[in-house]
Formats: C-alpha cells, structure tokens, sequence
C-alpha cells in the first residue's frame, strides 16, 4: 500500500522470528521476486444480532484492522503495512461474508502501484464471497498507477442469489503530473454460480492501442466502476442511462446493476460514484 514505510526486496534470509499474536502472520517474504502475501478474514453472524469475525488475518504489508462496527455491521480497514506492491509482488486478499452477515470493508489510503528492485509485474488478487442474506460494502480507497509500474488487479465476487453487495473500484492513471505505469485489471461477478459479468481495462504503456483515445479515455486520468447487487433489483432493475457526460448506470443480467465513471481526477472520480449510490438508495 502506498502510506507504509519504504522497504527492499532484495533482501537476504534473516533469523527465525519470535512467535506473532493471534492473526498476525510473520512478515512475508522478500526476495528478489518481490514480496508474496495473502490476507483473510470471514465475517459470520454471532447470535446475538451483530457480525463477529472468526477469521481476521494479516500478513506483510497487507495489514487488516476492526474498527468499530454499525448496528449489527462489522467493519474492518486494510491498511498498508509497507509500500507497495511493488514490481514482482504477489497481494491477495480473501473475503468470506457468511449466511446472514454484515461487512464493511474499506481502506486506510490509497494503494500506490510503483516499480520496484526486483522488476516485472505485480499482481493483486482479490477473491470474496458473500453468502444468502449478507450484506458486503467493498470500499477501498483509489489505486494510483505511478511511473515505471506494472500492475494486474484481479477481482472475483461469487455472490449468494438473496446477498447484497456494493463494490467500488476507483483507478488513477499517474500521480500529478506524471504519466502512468501499466495497469490491467479484470471485475468478475457471479451470482448463484451465473456469469453475470467479466470485464478487462488495460491502460498505460504496453496497453493496446486507443486506450486514450476519444472512445475509451479520452484524455481523463480517473477512471472507476460501482458495482451494486440487490435481490430487489430482479423484480425492478434500475433503467439503463447515462449520469452526465462522462459516466453512465447500466443494469446487468441478474440483480445487479454496473455504473461506469472517467473523470479528470480521482476527487471528481469519487463524487461521480457517491451521487450515483445515493441515487440508487
């Protein structure tokens, strides 16, 4: 993540490490292939009302932190424990929102794609699963794709036929003033097992060509989609229509709807999706 301390990656094997506390792991490993870590947490309903989390695991620099909850919603914030990721790391995350659950997971600050020692790519791997009647708020704070980085972002949602989900996914394209890194990144959601949407962006160099072009970018540095799944939606699916120039609500194949936003910065980029939340209520 983009606010934690600077660290190498070229770093050689140190000495065995004390134990760690209850769901925290020993710091991932560095090597010259970058820094490998996944964070897990399961949220399940605790009898009485409200949402505990049985499972709330951090690793490395991807560190997983309960604030306090809302009524019966739990909340938990990643923050970034170091810097990254990194050329050649490996994140992920792994979300598990049981039967009847209430999550909101959100982020301490933007994650900052930079290139690193080791050269190469990295990857982001997000994998969440929301089951009948829970509710998953997935909010993270924007990814911002800096110079000389090249980055996979891969997001897969399997939600339950009567689950709720919001999942906001906000991308800046460099940071100000400077051109961006590579970035891909693919949004895949089930719903009762159905394909309802797979859908792949590449932006930057190395991406094919016309990604700033007049059909695609044109020009903007922000780009974000918002994805809401209601059961409601399957007896009255929001109508398809734009949202001002630059942003458009198009309801999917099952009970969920997809807004798609570009905006010249990641401020407008935000209010663009809150409006478009609150419309949808």
């Amino acid at each position: 993540m983009g606010t934690g301390p600077a660290r190498r990656v070229d770093r050689v094997t140190g000495p065995v490490l004390p134990a760690h506390p209850a769901g925290h792991r020993a710091p991932a490993p560095a090597t010259s292939s970058g820094v490998h870590a996944t964070a897990r947490l399961v949220a399940r309903r605790d009898g009485r009302g409200g949402t505990c989390l049985p499972v709330l695991e951090s690793d490395g620099p991807l560190a997983l932190r309960r604030t306090r909850g809302d009524g019966d919603e739990a909340r938990v914030v990643l923050v970034g424990a170091m810097s990254g990721p990194l050329g050649g790391d490996r994140f992920a995350v792994r979300a598990d929102v049981e039967e009847g659950a209430r999550l909101r997971l959100t982020s301490a600050a933007a994650t900052i794609a930079l290139p690193g020692q080791a050269g190469g790519d990295a990857h982001y791997d997000v994998r969440v699963r929301v089951g009948d009647g829970a509710r998953l708020g997935w909010l993270p704070e924007p990814l911002i794709s800096a110079r000389g980085s090249d980055l996979r972002v891969t997001t897969r949602v399997d939600v339950a036929p009567t689950a709720t989900l919001v999942l906001r996914e906000e991308q800046v394209l460099g940071r100000v003033g400077e051109e961006p890194g590579r970035l891909a990144g693919r949004l895949v959601l089930r719903v009762g097992a159905r394909l309802v949407l797979d859908q792949e962006v590449a932006c930057g160099p190395g991406a094919p060509g016309g990604w700033d072009g007049p059909a695609v970018l044109a020009g903007h540095r922000a780009l974000g989609q918002l994805l809401v799944v209601r059961p409601s939606f399957t007896e009255h699916p929001p109508a398809p229509r734009l949202l001002g120039e630059t942003a458009c609500m198009v309801p999917l194949a099952g009970p969920a709807v997809l807004v798609t936003a570009l905006a010249p910065d990641g401020l407008r980029l935000r209010r663009v999706l809150d409006a478009a939340l609150a419309e949808l209520g």
